[in-house]
């Protein structure tokens, strides 16, 4: 299988190649990135071929593509990959725009395309462990969830609202919306928030607490803030707590770490489950047999309708029914 990743841009692209590069059967074609020396970096560390332009990469007849550019360049470059004929596993969240991921979800129905939307924490082991137990009526009827999504900030372009959509809202929102949404089989109805700015130097939206109703009438409670100072890791703060009608489960998704505190600050040893080697792979076996993927780009929609929503919350000071809010505020 021929597979290519468009910009190394976001994080994650570094975890999606060094599982690409251990998988049979797979080689990765190239990497194209407008940033000349990251991109050349990148294709040196995983032994391919650089290409500046993404054009020239998705000429190579590839199977699928990787998708890990800005947020506001996602559009742009997974229609592009779904015109010519490849799978495409894009980065969360789907986009920055409610617009823009749905224009995505068209062009990969419309080219007959896999689109599936990189949420990991699905694939987390604690976090599958914890749908069975749920599933399987362990603790009655689910009434109510917390959940939190804490971080630093990362810096770079997700502090530019152009190209990220947003700050920690847009940023760490999706990925827990979509695990709730995935364990009670229910799409959110309403969203109120609270957001703003205590910890960055950036302009930027580095704090906020929503409150989520789902169509089922469960409420539920979200922190997914830029919080953690300097010293900390960017990421590693997702936690759930479920309450039933039969009891109640705590989650931590990434637990699976030694703490190591030294004059730098803090540091994970991590000896877990990797969740981005259980992603890729997951795409790629999805590719392989031509088998629905196990998130897709309504999942990566459905995410965004709420980060969306929590925007236009925070700005009009009210709980906003989803569709209502379109667009981030600038």
């Amino acid at each position: 299988m021929k597979v290519g990743i468009i910009s190394f841009a976001h994080g994650h692209a570094h975890a999606y190649a060094s599982s690409l590069v251990t998988i049979d059967g797979v080689t990765v074609v190239g990497i194209a990135d407008d940033n000349e020396k990251r991109g050349q970096e990148a294709a040196q560390h995983y032994k391919t071929d650089y290409y500046r332009s993404y054009h020239e990469l998705l000429a190579q007849g590839l199977d699928a593509v990787v998708v890990t550019s800005e947020n506001a360049r996602h559009k742009e470059h997974a229609v592009a990959a779904a015109k010519a004929g490849a799978a495409v596993l894009c980065e969360k969240p789907l986009a920055h725009t409610v617009e823009d991921a749905q224009a995505i979800i068209a062009a990969c129905e419309e080219a007959g395309v896999l689109l599936q939307t990189a949420f990991p924490v699905r694939f987390n082991e604690a976090i599958k462990r914890a749908k069975a137990r749920i599933d399987a009526g362990e603790f009655g009827a689910i009434l109510a969830m917390k959940g939190t999504n804490r971080g630093k900030n990362p810096g770079g372009w997700f502090n530019d609202k152009q190209l990220a959509g947003g700050g920690a809202v847009i940023d760490h929102t999706v990925h827990v919306v979509d695990v709730m949404r995935w364990i009670l089989q229910e799409d959110v109805a309403d969203v109120y928030a609270e957001i703003d700015q205590h910890f960055s130097a950036e302009a930027i939206d580095d704090a906020g607490v929503l409150s989520l109703t789902f169509q089922n009438g469960v409420f539920a409670t979200l922190d997914c803030s830029w919080s953690r100072n300097p010293n900390f890791p960017i990421w590693g703060d997702v936690t759930l707590e479920f309450i039933g009608t039969k009891g109640t489960l705590k989650v931590d998704a990434q637990a699976q770490k030694l703490d190591l505190y030294h004059s730098g600050g803090l540091q994970y040893n991590f000896w877990g489950d990797n969740m981005d080697d259980s992603l890729v792979r997951d795409f790629i076996e999805s590719v392989r047999k031509k088998r629905n993927p196990s998130v897709t780009g309504i999942d990566g929609l459905k995410a965004l309708e709420v980060a969306i929503g929590a925007y236009a919350s925070a700005a009009k000071g009210d709980v906003v029914a989803l569709g209502e809010g379109e667009q981030v505020p600038r």
